[in-house]
């Protein structure tokens, strides 16, 4: 089925590597141009890099050779006003938006009485705030050109409580409320509004907390069912959260909208 989102714009955050590159590659794949932000700065309080401007330029390099074309910028999704720049550029060049995919996100694993007022506040309004953000700077768009699909990249930890992530699991449920309360304001535009909730995946956010992880388990063993998925899988590719987020932007999922869409191997049910 080539062509399910053929020539549809996609507006993309945390482009630049991990899920947000899969997630541009596999749409120009099936036929979309994208814009792209990214931070492209150091990350506070977490155990992995940051991505860079040769990552984002990996990300343009792979689209275009899909054949798509692609806007990829530098933003912050903390700042409204940074991701409303992007989203603007990007709609003056192509035309319109019919695709927002907030995927922009942090992950800082800590037990609870390590957590610092200052890492609540980043987590929050990067993963929380930051998914707000992207759909008032985009919402507008999509009633321009007469609705739209909305995906927010959620988690397993906005299903269900998840140890050592306290911020991380309050904001990822508070990303299912987002949903929520858009799906019902945006379908009078004939816009779908819906979250993705993966396991964990093999990006550099895994790579760089595993160790962490480990020692965390060790003090608290019986956490560890916790972590576990109902599947025989340890840990999905991005490719599996894209192919999910492929179908819901697509006209196959018409119909879709306020749901919680689970590419957790059951994690979030065990």
């Amino acid at each position: 089925m080539a062509g399910r989102v053929e020539n549809k714009v996609a507006f993309i955050t945390g482009a630049a590597r991990g899920q947000g590159r899969s997630h541009a590659v596999r749409l120009a794949q099936e036929g979309a141009d994208i814009i792209a932000l990214d931070l492209l700065a150091p990350l506070k309080f977490v155990t992995y890099g940051g991505a860079t401007q040769e990552d984002l330029d990996e990300t343009v390099r792979l689209v275009e050779k899909c054949g798509r074309r692609i806007i990829a910028r530098q933003g912050d999704v903390r700042d409204l006003a940074s991701v409303k720049a992007v989203v603007d550029e990007g709609v003056a060049e192509f035309g319109h938006l019919d695709i927002v995919v907030a995927n922009a996100g942090i992950m800082i694993f800590h037990e609870w009485q390590d957590v610092t007022p200052e890492m609540w506040d980043y987590t929050i309004s990067t993963n929380l705030t930051g998914a707000w953000n992207t759909v008032m700077a985009t919402a507008q768009h999509l009633i321009d050109n007469g609705g739209g699909s909305i995906i927010l990249t959620s988690s397993t930890a906005g299903l269900k409580g998840m140890p050592f992530l306290n911020p991380y699991t309050a904001a990822k449920h508070g990303v299912v409320g987002i949903m929520r309360a858009f799906a019902s304001e945006l379908a009078e535009h004939n816009i779908r509004v819906n979250t993705v909730h993966p396991t964990g995946v093999l990006t550099n956010m895994h790579d760089g907390t595993q160790p962490l992880i480990a020692g965390f388990l060790e003090r608290h063993p019986q956490l560890g069912g916790m972590l576990v998925n109902m599947l025989p899988v340890l840990i999905s590719q991005p490719i599996d959260v894209s192919n999910a987020v492929l179908y819901l932007a697509s006209d196959e999922a018409h119909l879709v909208t306020s749901t919680t869409f689970q590419v957790d191997a059951g994690a979030a049910s065990y």
